[in-house]
């Protein structure tokens, strides 16, 4: 079978910051509405460090903001978010082995836990601009980062850190991203993949019939920005895919608290795809 690629129209992805994106005072005419945004993220697991009553672990670092609500207060509360569910559970069993000895936090350490939330939940947090609101660290996947950097510096950018969380998306550079059909529905989408492993997937398909095709960066925070400001038709189109591994983990967690006690432990699922290519015949 033949790939079906279709491609839509070269778009402008511009990075900014998600917190400027979020608490802009000046906002256009939105292409999209916020619940719109919200929705195209839901789909989208992150992952907290909570307590088993769902009680968000945070820190307290020092306050940098320079304007807004929260610039007069010297401290801010901070909670990670993490974008891979298995780094976080590396987080929490290291935290267990560095402070794990010391009685008074042993208990605490122990009720931790790796919740996923959807990250739309996130970006309405981030809208309600009130004063003692949590500040988000993101944290994205270390093999997501270091493939970033390493895509970028290939085009010829200097870069020695990534801003953002990674955004890869399969283009031509003639001809524009490229769209596919999703499996659910049936529906053309363009697929902005949260994961380099899953773009290469797509892209090892494109190549068949574009060889010049490639995968471009961008982050997420510029995508919110597109997303907000433009007000142009195919952004109805744009879908955010969860990479294959966190959707991994959602289930293994879900299908681990649905297991009696007594059952066999079940094989990791094999990895789905969020969105599939329609053949051609």
């Amino acid at each position: 079978m033949n790939l079906l690629v279709r491609w839509g129209t070269t778009m402008s992805l511009v990075g900014s910051t998600l917190l400027a994106t979020v608490f802009s005072g000046n906002a256009p005419v939105l292409a999209l509405t916020e619940q719109q945004i919200k929705e195209k993220l839901d789909p989208v697991p992150v992952f907290l460090i909570t307590n088993n009553q769902g009680v968000p672990l945070t820190r307290t670092v020092p306050n940098n903001a320079q304007n807004g609500q929260n610039a007069q207060k010297k401290e801010a509360t901070v909670t990670d978010v993490f974008m891979s569910g298995q780094e976080a559970q590396a987080f929490i069993n290291e935290l267990r082995n560095v402070k794990g000895k010391d009685p008074k936090m042993a208990e605490m350490l122990k009720s931790l836990q790796v919740t996923p939330v959807p990250l739309g939940i996130i970006y309405k947090k981030l809208q309600e601009k009130k004063p003692d609101n949590l500040v988000f660290a993101f944290n994205p996947g270390r093999q997501d980062i270091e493939g970033a950097m390493t895509l970028l510096r290939q085009s010829g950018k200097e870069v020695k850190q990534f801003p953002s969380v990674p955004v890869f998306i399969v283009r031509s550079p003639e001809k524009g991203y490229v769209s596919v059909k999703r499996k659910t529905d049936n529906k053309e989408v363009i697929p902005l993949f949260l994961s380099q492993k899953d773009a290469q997937t797509l892209l090892n398909q494109v190549k068949q019939q574009v060889p010049k095709a490639d995968i471009q960066v961008v982050d997420i925070d510029g995508v919110i920005k597109t997303l907000r400001e433009k007000n142009d038709a195919w952004l109805s189109q744009v879908s955010i895919v969860p990479s294959s591994e966190s959707m991994e983990y959602v289930i293994s967690k879900r299908n681990n608290a649905q297991k009696p006690a007594n059952a066999a432990p079940n094989q990791s699922p094999s990895a789905k795809p969020a969105a599939s290519v329609a053949p051609k015949k």
